[in-house]
C-alpha cells in the first residue's frame, strides 16, 4: 500500500548545520539523499547519503545546504521529519516517519 503524499518531508535545521558540517569548505559540497527502498527487516529501509541532485528530485533547502528526495521516495516520507540526533551510540541522521506502522530497533527499516 502506498500512502498519500499530503505534505513534503521536513528537515531540521540542526540536519541542515549537520550537514554544512560535513560539508565544511568543500568546492563542491554534496547533498543529503533520503532515499526509500525494499528491504531491510521489515519491508522497507532508509537510504541515506550524499549524492548529486537529479533532475525530478524534490530538493528541500536550508542554511545553503540541500536534501533530495526521489520521487519514488516521495510518498513514503510524506509529512516525515529528516533530523540529526547525537546519542551515547553515536550520531546519525533519522527519520520521523508518521507513515510507519513500526521500525526496527536499527533505525534505518520501517513497515506500512
Amino acid at each position: 500500500m502506498t500512502p498519500t503524499l499530503t505534505l513534503p518531508p521536513k528537515v531540521t535545521s540542526r540536519a541542515f548545520a549537520r550537514l554544512a558540517e560535513i560539508n565544511g569548505d568543500a568546492a563542491a559540497p554534496q547533498a543529503l539523499r533520503v532515499a526509500v527502498s525494499g528491504g531491510g527487516c521489515s519491508g522497507f529501509q532508509y537510504d541515506i547519503r550524499l549524492d548529486e541532485p537529479a533532475s525530478d528530485d524534490l530538493v528541500l533547502e536550508g542554511n545553503g545546504q540541500k536534501v533530495l528526495v526521489d520521487p519514488v521516495s516521495l510518498p513514503f516520507l510524506a509529512n516525515a521529519t529528516i533530523d540529526f540526533t547525537e546519542e551515547l551510540i553515536g550520531a546519525r541522521f533519522v527519520i520521523d516517519n508518521p507513515n510507519a506502522s513500526s521500525s526496527c530497533g536499527c533505525g534505518t527499516s520501517f513497515s506500512i
